[in-house]
């Protein structure tokens, strides 16, 4: 086998893989290894980058060896993943972010809410840079964690040399050099992408970090987070290193690109895909919606101008694609709801005693019994005619940007059988589809013409999870040629710093391509999903009058 490859890295909360591809965007050789998630109280949540990188390792070695090409072939690597905050010292050890003091546990996994009160300390503020992210800044987001660490844990605080995006950490310990990601800078940061002067790209805001206590960082001219920012997938410094080189068994000085955020990664994977023989140009990426679907659910657009929409993140400046701003909306824990529901249901043992006799997934299982129930139904979605779900078990990112908000059922009886569980298990799809419909009509009343997603991720192996988001956004569902997208945007990156490719949007379009359409239903469903989401955006409503009735006792 001849010819160049090029690897993608994502890294997620449970795991870490690896994809070995051709210049073409043909997946070659896959794998995955799992990675320890550690809690150690409520709304604190913990990884090890030893640990992470162990996996990393793994996870490309054994795609290697399965996608059968020499490793020397190899001739650029990407790497994406969540957006968490990695601690180390100056030498780039671990330091703690635990509470328990657990030395190896120094990353701050995106989904911990530790900072939920500094994060509502900064939004009372007039910031500038928050009208950058939706105008409410996020627990999930660095800023609010650094200050939790600064407040709560001053000795961290104290032996922390160097504060990184776990995509960044990812690329340093490849290649020893420090530089950041525009993408994880601008969008998680507040780093200011669309400012700078002369060869500089983008700025920090001193005024801000100043104001809400971080002015240390500042002072120190933002050495600990980050001196040097440039493009994802721009190569970085003599790429891999020796260590990395043996770590990895790739050669040394591989060329690195810069890296990505993991959602991000799976947008360029596949937002690019020719349809239609349509021209991949600004109109058109304005009717289209990047879906990235995990444990939680992201949702990226792009346009060419900067678009400021309550709740939603960004307008983040060349943070997708060079040029554009991309707008974010997202969804927190939606697979972790998902799974949540099904297995603290009273039939969860006897679905999971169906599934190991059926040798199918629960979620076969349970798509199995729903075919089942409706299959003397006009509309299939019907089933859940008096059950709704609100899905802000883990707050809401977008659009109502509030992480104080729960999750509600209403429609429950005595019945806990394995039918009932079903309906459940639909109701909360539907919602999590309600929730996008959401996003997307916030995002259209502000210029998007979004009548088209692109979806990749693990609820894209789900035929429900498809058809309700399709029949409820009323959106067309593209899913891509390369179901793991993710993968494919990191090797984009490679092959980008390698040289292969000229720019990002040569990789997109000619590594990227589209496999089937699902078309929305009409008639009688869309009829269904008008009302039943007239009922879920009044569960929100009701939430907030209960809240207020309580708030005066």
């Amino acid at each position: 086998m001849s010819g160049s490859y090029f690897i993608g890295v994502d890294v997620g909360t449970g795991s870490a893989r690896a994809g070995v591809f051709d210049g073409n965007g043909k997946r070659l050789g896959a794998a995955i290894h799992p990675i320890k998630l550690f809690r150690p109280k409520p709304n604190f949540v913990q990884h090890s980058a030893h640990d992470i990188w162990q996996a990393v390792c793994l996870a490309v070695r054994q795609a290697v060896s399965e996608s059968g090409i020499d490793a020397k072939q190899v001739r650029g690597i990407g790497f994406d993943a969540t957006c968490s905050l990695v601690v180390t010292d100056e030498e780039g050890r671990p330091v703690s972010v635990s509470p328990d003091g657990e030395e190896e546990q120094n990353v701050i996994v995106w989904m911990d809410h530790r900072a939920a009160e500094q994060a509502h300390r900064i939004n009372g503020g007039q910031y500038e840079v928050l009208k950058y992210v939706g105008n409410a800044i996020s627990p999930e987001m660095q800023v609010p964690k650094l200050l939790w660490l600064k407040e709560s844990m001053p000795e961290t605080w104290s032996k922390a040399g160097k504060f990184f995006d776990l995509p960044d950490y990812l690329t340093y310990r490849a290649t020893g050099d420090e530089t950041r990601s525009l993408c994880s800078t601008v969008c998680k940061w507040t780093y200011l992408g669309h400012e700078g002067s002369g060869d500089e790209i983008g700025r920090w805001d001193r005024s801000f970090f100043d104001a809400v206590g971080l002015g240390d960082l500042a002072h120190e001219e933002f050495r600990r987070i980050g001196q040097r920012v440039r493009p994802m997938g721009e190569a970085i410094g003599q790429g891999i290193s020796r260590q990395a080189a043996n770590d990895l068994r790739l050669p040394e000085g591989t060329a690195v690109g810069v890296s990505i955020i993991d959602a991000h990664a799976g947008g360029i994977g596949m937002i690019g895909a020719s349809l239609e023989g349509r021209a991949l140009d600004a109109n058109e990426l304005n009717r289209r919606l990047a879906l990235i679907g995990g444990t939680s659910s992201c949702h990226m657009a792009t346009s060419s101008e900067a678009r400021f929409i309550g709740g939603i993140w960004g307008p983040y400046y060349s943070a997708m694609i060079p040029g554009m701003w991309l707008t974010e909306g997202g969804q927190s824990a939606t697979g972790v709801l998902i799974d949540f529901i099904i297995e603290n249901h009273g039939a969860s043992p006897q679905l999971k005693e169906a599934a190991k006799a059926s040798g199918k997934s629960v979620y076969e299982v349970l798509n199995d019994r729903l075919d089942s129930l409706s299959s003397d139904r006009r509309v299939p979605a019907s089933l859940t005619k008096d059950l709704h779900v609100c899905p802000y078990f883990h707050g809401n990112r977008s659009p109502w940007a509030d992480p104080t908000l729960h999750g509600m059922v209403s429609g429950l009886t005595l019945s806990a059988t394995l039918d009932d569980l079903a309906r459940l298990y639909l109701a909360t799809i539907q919602a999590i589809a309600y929730g996008t419909r959401h996003i997307i009509e916030v995002m259209n009343e502000k210029g998007y013409q979004i009548d088209t997603i692109l979806a990749c991720g693990g609820g894209t192996k789900n035929p429900v999870f498809l058809r309700e988001h399709a029949d409820i956004t009323g959106c067309r569902v593209v899913l891509p040629a390369e179901p793991e997208s993710v993968l494919l945007g990191g090797a984009m990156l490679g092959a980008l710093a390698s040289g292969e490719k000229a720019d990002l949007m040569e990789a997109m379009s000619t590594m990227s391509g589209a496999d089937r359409i699902l078309e929305p239903a009409s008639g009688p469903a869309a009829v269904y999903h008008q009302a039943k989401y007239q009922v879920f955006r009044k569960l929100y409503d009701d939430q907030m009058a209960y809240r207020e009735i309580m708030t005066r006792h």
